[in-house]
């Protein structure tokens, strides 16, 4: 397994995460457990260790707050930009970061802490890379900006990337999508989309635009189209553009039918092994476990885990690591891996 994948990790303090360790991960990882166990949060957490370089690290913080708040925003009746952007203040910043309390998240990667220490006019951030100390100040204003645009810039290392299941926009498709043509691979996500929908004829990038060639109709926008066909398409061209890198995914089968989860998850595992790219996925669905488990045995493919979290008699996260064979074993023993 590659020297660089993420094998173990340590979350103090942040969310949901009180004094959190795990260790065993493999190439390819699922995530299950019941709702609001810290799933998303466990892929946030290894998001931001591994964009543990001082030209990413806040930006990383920063775009995880953003990820998670902005569907509430965006939905809100109240169209303020100012409201929205002084409610995503007070919740995120003020209630999911604690003022002067240290959010440590450590790997056999990185290590890496930060405090936020909140003043009037700026949010002064303190954090730790690897021993060494920094401190950034960002305007309020700036996190303002952040949340009232999407494309707002928050650069952070590009070989590290997380997707949900909504919310791509076009120019993150554009650019993603030129990884899948670089390598000629164009023809997977034509395939696979036939079988979403026998009316695709294939996708295409036409002036800029991702667009649906659709039996009888001709070149349909994507955003035309529902939230299911763009997570697929996404998890598809965001598996190629972290070649030699890191992907995470949330609720991988969220709007996918269970009958093409099987093939989803060869994609997955044919290509990570090919590009060398270390993948994170949550799910509660028993469905999506089963053809993770069916596929992996199928393809003899070991270099993967299953991680379930959960949480102990004094209300503590944790996580159980499930190697291959361990995996197999519950499974075909039909026991219940869904979280306690």
């Amino acid at each position: 397994m590659n020297k660089n994948f993420l094998t173990e990790i340590e979350i103090k303090n942040f969310k949901c995460f009180d004094d959190f360790k795990a260790d065993g991960f493999k190439r390819v990882n699922l995530i299950g457990g019941k709702n609001n166990v810290g799933k998303t949060a466990f892929m946030e957490a290894c998001y931001i260790n591994l964009n543990g370089d001082e030209q990413y690290y806040v930006n990383s913080i920063l775009r995880v707050i953003r990820q998670r708040d902005k569907f509430f925003i965006s939905n809100n009746l109240i169209t303020s930009h100012f409201f929205k952007a002084f409610f995503f203040y007070k919740t995120s910043l003020s209630k999911t970061y604690q003022k002067n309390l240290t959010h440590i998240i450590n790997s056999n990667v990185k290590t890496t802490s930060f405090v936020f220490e909140k003043q009037f006019v700026n949010t002064n951030i303190k954090y730790t890379l690897n021993g060494e100390n920094n401190d950034i100040n960002i305007l309020i204003s700036d996190i303002k900006e952040s949340i009232k645009y999407n494309n707002y810039p928050l650069e952070t290392n590009n070989k590290v990337i997380s997707i949900l299941p909504v919310g791509i926009s076009d120019e993150i498709i554009v650019e993603r999508y030129s990884f899948l043509q670089i390598n000629n691979e164009e023809k997977i996500l034509n395939d696979e989309l036939k079988i979403f929908d026998s009316n695709i004829i294939g996708f295409k990038i036409i002036k800029n635009s991702p667009e649906i060639d659709y039996k009888l109709n001709g070149y349909i926008p994507l955003s035309q189209f529902g939230d299911g066909m763009k997570h697929f398409i996404n998890i598809i061209i965001s598996l190629f553009a972290s070649n030699n890198g890191y992907l995470f995914i949330d609720e991988i089968d969220n709007g996918i039918h269970y009958t093409q989860l099987d093939k989803l998850w060869e994609i997955i595992l044919t290509v990570s092994k090919e590009l060398n790219c270390q993948v994170f996925a949550t799910t509660h669905s028993k469905e999506c476990i089963e053809s993770y488990y069916r596929t992996a045995k199928r393809l003899e493919d070991e270099d993967i885990t299953f991680i379930e979290l959960g949480k102990n008699k004094e209300n503590k996260i944790k996580a159980m690591v499930y190697p291959y064979d361990w995996f197999v074993d519950e499974i075909e023993q039909e026991h219940e891996v869904r979280g306690w």
